[in-house]
């Protein structure tokens, strides 16, 4: 514990010293990217060939976040919490200014935490546990893979024990359970045991809002359930819990979004295959605030439903209570990353989070760490052309209008009374207003939480006492913002493109579906290719729209000098090695390998 505070302070305090030693801000990004592109990233080989590289990135996203927050550092060196999740898992405690740096004083155990994560990790797919990444207002959003099913729990525990000579700590105080024990308990001993230590863990982390992107209940590979999610657990331990099932494509999907040369407006998923049957559901009293009509969803091409699902997020973290968000897919290392780096840079965009950070360097730190150091895998991905890394930062431009800005309700309150009529302005801004039905949620999408007999104290597990960090951190956050949030200049959106006067060039394509696409694009390609960089108008913008789009034309520019354009390589053979290999990969014993390119 006294290790990982001496590194959190050791961050924050030298923060100011190692930015004068870095390498201009694109420069750096490139060398990511180009480490990005090359292999995945691996906790165990941070310290092999390229761990200098590794080691740079990691130290850069520390000294990043170390700009704005005090935190505590939770040690995975050589992945032994997890392969695939950073070797420094950083846990934001609190905001903090230069000075305050100096008397950081952690409310983290950080021992008795690692512990509680070490036990409910196999709770998760592929030991993606829940991991807090963002700090708005005191509570934690956060990320991980969904629940493990039968097929990999006994596969995974089988395979620590076999490749680890006969130990694995994490099962240390798990009593012996054979397969027939299982079939007459119907699993429930073992899924009580490492579920309850999952539950242990949202509590700590005061998680209540748990939003699940799988399009599947549950994810089935050669006709074994390899993974479930909390909206099946049959016993309802998440019960306690607001469960939102918000179903969106997996990363396949975003091969279409290439092969129609980057265009997603237009573009909607087949809801009708066989494999999709985790329908959209939203308890009512989350969505009469949102104007939008949820029964639709299926009718939304992949603009609109990006845009929907944002705006759910922002009001579920921007809401008035102290409870923290948990984002999830299957394996939590493409849907979950793409909903967590808008997330992050539209929170940024509105000045709530990483207050201090410049454009380039907040694309940095979402591009290393929510992407690069939680193990997405770009070159698997590239390879297939399964874009949606690419999609996520050019998404932007869909999303800097101030209907996705957190501070919209208190810029609406603070405008300036003036004199009656419309001018010219207004109307054109009547004009754009959400067409969407103002229909609330229908009982047929309403999530009915329920408590079912069995439901509580059906369930038991060791107890690890740890006082929850959501009480400390957002009495710490209250305090450092007793007055308004730090405000930003409003400005009201500019007149739709359709109304401006034509120019030269091609104006990217709009979505004419969408009833909630950004009205206030500001940039015009000039050429065919999705990696043009923006060439802005002479229009004036709000700080909003101004930072995201220098976010999105850092990430343009960089992406087009190292990563590019890939063409699609030939799929892998089909034979029975290939099968193996691929249930191997599909149950989470084996990763995908690193020279995929």
């Amino acid at each position: 514990m006294a290790g990982a505070r001496a590194a959190a302070a050791a961050a924050s305090a030298g923060s100011s010293a190692s930015s004068g030693n870095q390498p201009p801000q694109e420069l750096g990004l490139g060398e990511l990217l180009e480490e990005f592109s090359r292999t995945q990233y691996r906790a165990k080989d941070g310290s092999g060939t390229g761990g200098s590289k590794v080691e740079r990135i990691e130290k850069r996203c520390l000294e990043l976040f170390g700009r704005d927050y005090c935190f505590s550092v939770i040690p995975n060196t050589n992945g032994d919490i997890c392969g695939h999740y950073p070797r420094h898992i950083v846990f934001l405690e609190y905001e903090s200014s230069e000075k305050e740096k100096d008397t950081f004083e952690s409310t983290v155990q950080v021992s008795k935490l690692q512990d509680l994560i070490h036990r409910s990790k196999m709770a998760r797919c592929r030991g993606r546990f829940v991991c807090p990444v963002i700090l708005f207002k005191g509570k934690h959003i956060c990320r991980s893979a969904t629940l493990a099913g039968w097929g990999e729990l006994y596969g995974r525990s089988g395979y620590n024990y076999f490749f680890s000579g006969g130990a694995d700590d994490a099962w240390a105080d798990v009593e012996d359970v054979t397969e027939e024990d299982c079939a007459l308990r119907g699993d429930t001993h073992l899924f009580d045991k490492v579920r309850g230590y999952d539950i242990k863990l949202l509590r700590y982390l005061s998680v209540k809002y748990i939003c699940d992107l799988m399009v599947e209940n549950k994810k089935v590979k050669f006709g074994m359930n390899v993974t479930s999610s909390e909206k099946v657990d049959k016993a309802q331990r998440y019960a306690d819990f607001t469960l939102l099932s918000i179903p969106y494509p997996g990363c396949e999907f975003f091969k279409e979004y290439k092969d129609r040369d980057y265009m997603a407006e237009g573009l909607i998923f087949n809801w009708k295959q066989d494999y999709v049957d985790a329908p959209l559901s939203i308890p009512d009293f989350l969505t009469h605030s949102l104007n939008i009509d949820w029964s639709q969803y299926q009718c939304w091409d992949l603009v609109q439903q990006t845009q929907n699902y944002l705006k759910l997020l922002l009001s579920l973290v921007n809401s008035d209570d102290d409870s923290g968000l948990l984002v999830h897919c299957i394996s939590g290392w493409d849907r979950t990353p793409l909903f967590i780096s808008l997330l992050r840079l539209s929170l940024w965009a509105d000045g709530l989070i990483h207050t201090s950070l410049k454009p380039t360097e907040i694309l940095y730190l979402t591009v290393a760490y929510d992407w690069f150091l939680f193990g997405h895998m770009l070159v698997d991905r590239l390879s297939k052309g399964e874009e949606i890394f690419f999609f996520c930062f050019n998404f932007l431009k869909h999303i800097t209008s101030e209907e996705f800005s957190a501070l919209k309700t208190q810029r609406r309150k603070s405008l300036p009374a003036r004199d009656g009529g419309f001018t010219l302005e207004d109307i054109c801004m009547l004009r754009r207003k959400d067409r969407g039905s103002t229909t609330s949620l229908g009982s047929d999408f309403s999530l009915v939480m329920e408590s079912s007999p069995g439901a509580t104290g059906s369930f038991t597990y060791e107890a690890v006492e740890l006082v929850p960090a959501g009480a400390p951190t957002q009495a710490a956050w209250r305090k450092s913002h007793s007055s308004s949030p730090q405000s930003v200049l409003w400005n009201r959106p500019q007149p739709s493109e359709d109304r401006l006067p034509s120019q030269q060039g091609l104006a990217e394509a709009r979505s004419s579906s969408s009833s909630s696409s950004n009205h206030s694009d500001n940039f015009f390609r000039m050429g065919s290719s999705p990696l043009e960089v923006p060439k802005p108008r002479l229009a004036a913008l709000s700080d909003r729209e101004t930072r995201l789009q220098e976010v999105r034309s850092a990430f343009l520019a960089a992406y087009s000098s190292t990563v590019g354009l890939r063409a699609v390589a030939p799929s892998p053979s089909g034979a029975i090695g290939g099968l193996l290999e691929q249930f191997a990969r599909g149950v989470g014993l084996r990763s995908i390998s690193s020279n995929a390119l």
